[in-house]
């Protein structure tokens, strides 16, 4: 077959123009309702590499990265793998990062939905444009904020009853939905008129608030109908258990002893959330997050104690990832943040808090060391943890001890460096501390030292008040109690010595310490009187943040939660839970509200509202090509 191109007549010229006119008439018009369409993602700008760190959805905002890219010429929409979980989709195991099977609104042995995972700037993006459609969820892009509004849902019914481990709540839905569970931060402790604290007898406080949200409509006939449940004896109480609305989100509010949590689930055919409150709710997990980086969750049996687990395993050698000390001041020691913020600022993938601090004015009480630097000195021969940038880790007690040497043959022994702990003595204070230093205590004694001379001393006055400014060329010499016979003349010459002990910890650039060490060459080596921690310290049951070495040279950072319907761990039961997990070194860092795991940009072990600021951390970063 052939086709043949004839030259056009005069007649044919002008047709021709008329159909060119004709033709770009209409092509404008589409090519403007193209660009509207692809702007209602991204208006004013290309779709290509947008990113931000806020959703809303469903007029909510929740604090969720999301990343927008090209891929084959379509437009892919991707939510961190963390976040994702934040809006009720369950993350399966897997062992390959660049693929994520999940769990929502299916029957658990049928295939799951996998979807493919980017990592990129610190998340783990996964692909979820065609889970999006398929769930009939509508986005756009606002700045920064990416805007998701999911199908109108309707609460049908919500039952109660009882199972031979707990309760359980299900909840009726006309069609799948998102949903929320958080830990609520503990009310204000009650205070007088006078601002002194009520007493509070011990039972009363031991309750953990939980709240529940599902973006469904509920009717006032289905909340009066589970109210009049709730009225039957064994059936959880209205003080358990309570359920609310507010516009199309229905809250189910939960009050629970210390160690019983709720597990939530979803199942199809038809839809229904499933609220089950057990003292055994954590999921068991094992995902391959990134070459290097494993995230688990585990229970740790101790005779009749299970302890829920969540821990990162993470290999030092790789050369993908580096760890770092982090704190939570940009050009300073001074101060506290949510870990989140301050792995965020740092551009941290991953993070545990890490060393104890003063929570009232927010300094540093522990060994802290950067790249070789000492920003702030160890204390009472506490546990420390050191690593070099080949993947080589040391765990035990460390000390460090440092004088000041003047022409004159006087030696002068400081306590402590760039520290929050305060004793009788010579502290020493420089410029990664900030840029001034104010008293800790009334009557002290400010020598300031640049360019190794005396320049000046002056009275520090009342603690708290006056602000000294830190030389960028020297430091200051603090003089507390009775130190005014070691003072010294300005113009004196000095000479700044210093050593670790043991000396083998001053060949590992980074180091952060806490304490104190549990275990060492696989046994339990717990002391903590020797490490200069208080009785009460030693019998506590709280949550901790543990970080140990294995075997294969690997690392944990582990957060060791609330046993099984009860307290938490003491330090002993810690030792034996990492010794468990097959521990060789380990070390307790700081615990209680400060224990924190982050991953992606969530906490991985429990709700942000619950989590104290913390000074300082240890962060893991992705090394990219």
């Amino acid at each position: 077959m052939s086709v043949n191109f004839l030259k056009p007549r005069n007649g044919d010229r002008l047709n021709i123009l008329f159909l060119l006119l004709l033709t770009t008439f209409w092509l404008i018009p589409l090519a403007t309702a193209r660009s509207q369409t692809r702007s209602q993602l991204a208006p004013a700008d290309t779709l290509s590499n947008r990113s931000g760190t806020a959703i809303v959805f469903n007029n909510r905002t929740l604090p969720i990265a999301w990343s927008l890219w090209e891929q084959n010429g379509k437009d892919i929409v991707g939510i961190s793998d963390t976040g994702l979980a934040q809006l009720g989709i369950d993350l399966l195991n897997t062992n390959d990062p660049a693929k994520q099977p999940i769990q929502w609104f299916s029957e658990p042995k049928t295939t799951p939905i996998v979807l493919a995972a980017k990592l990129n700037a610190g998340y783990r993006y996964l692909n979820i444009s065609n889970f999006a459609q398929k769930s009939g969820w509508q986005m756009a892009v606002n700045g920064n904020t990416l805007e998701i509004t999911s199908p109108a849902t309707k609460v049908q019914e919500v039952r109660i009853g009882k199972q031979t481990w707990g309760d359980r709540i299900v909840v009726d839905l006309d069609r799948p939905t998102a949903w929320q569970v958080s830990q609520q931060p503990p009310p204000p402790k009650p205070k007088t008129p006078t601002g002194e604290l009520i007493t509070i007898v011990k039972s009363q406080v031991a309750k953990q608030e939980w709240l529940i949200a599902i973006d469904a409509a509920l009717e006032p006939v289905v909340r009066s109908r589970f109210n009049s449940q709730q009225s039957l004896k064994s059936i959880l109480s209205p003080q358990v258990a309570k359920l609310e609305t507010t516009g199309n989100l229905t809250n189910i509010r939960l009050r629970l002893p210390v160690g019983v949590t709720p597990r939530v689930s979803t199942i199809t055919n038809p839809n229904r959330l499933v609220i089950d409150i057990r003292p055994d709710s954590m999921v068991e997990r094992n995902i391959l997050w990134t070459e290097g980086l494993r995230w688990r969750q585990q229970y740790v049996n101790l005779g009749n104690e299970r302890f829920p687990v969540v821990w990162l395993e993470v290999n030092p050698k790789s050369n993908r990832l580096s760890l770092k000390p982090i704190w939570s001041q940009a050009n300073s020691l001074v101060g506290t943040a949510p870990l989140i913020k301050t792995a965020e600022r740092h551009t941290a993938v991953a993070a545990i808090n890490a060393g104890f601090f003063n929570r009232k004015n927010q300094l540093p009480l522990g060994a802290i060391r950067l790249n070789g630097q000492w920003l702030s000195s160890p204390i009472l021969n506490r546990g420390a943890i050191a690593w070099n940038n080949v993947g080589k880790v040391k765990i035990g007690r460390l000390s460090r001890q440092e004088t000041v040497t003047t022409t004159t043959g006087q030696r002068l022994p400081i306590t402590t460096f760039n520290s929050g702990y305060v004793q009788t003595g010579i502290a020493r204070y420089a410029s990664a501390w900030g840029a001034n230093y104010t008293p800790l205590t009334d009557g002290e004694i400010i020598a300031i030292v640049q360019n190794n001379s005396v320049t000046a001393q002056l009275p520090g006055g009342k603690a708290g008040e006056a602000a000294f400014p830190i030389p960028a060329n020297g430091y200051l010499l603090v003089f507390r109690g009775n130190t005014s016979n070691t003072l010294l003349p300005i113009g004196s010459i000095v000479r700044l010595t210093s050593a670790e002990v043991p000396a083998d910890f001053a060949a590992y650039p980074q180091i952060l310490a806490a304490g104190p060490v549990l275990v060492q060459n696989r046994q339990i080596v717990l002391n903590a009187k020797a490490e200069g921690f208080s009785d009460a310290f030693i019998r506590e049951k709280a949550i901790r943040s543990v970080i140990c070495t294995t075997s294969s040279g690997n690392l944990l950072i582990a957060a060791v939660h609330n046993r099984a319907g009860g307290a938490g761990a003491t330090l002993a039961e810690a030792a034996k839970v990492m010794q468990q997990l097959g521990c060789v070194d380990a070390l307790n860092f700081d615990g209680g509200s400060s224990t924190s795991l982050y991953l992606g940009g969530q906490l991985l072990n429990r709700s942000p509202r619950t989590a104290a600021r913390v000074h300082n951390g240890l962060g893991i970063f992705l090394q990219m090509p």
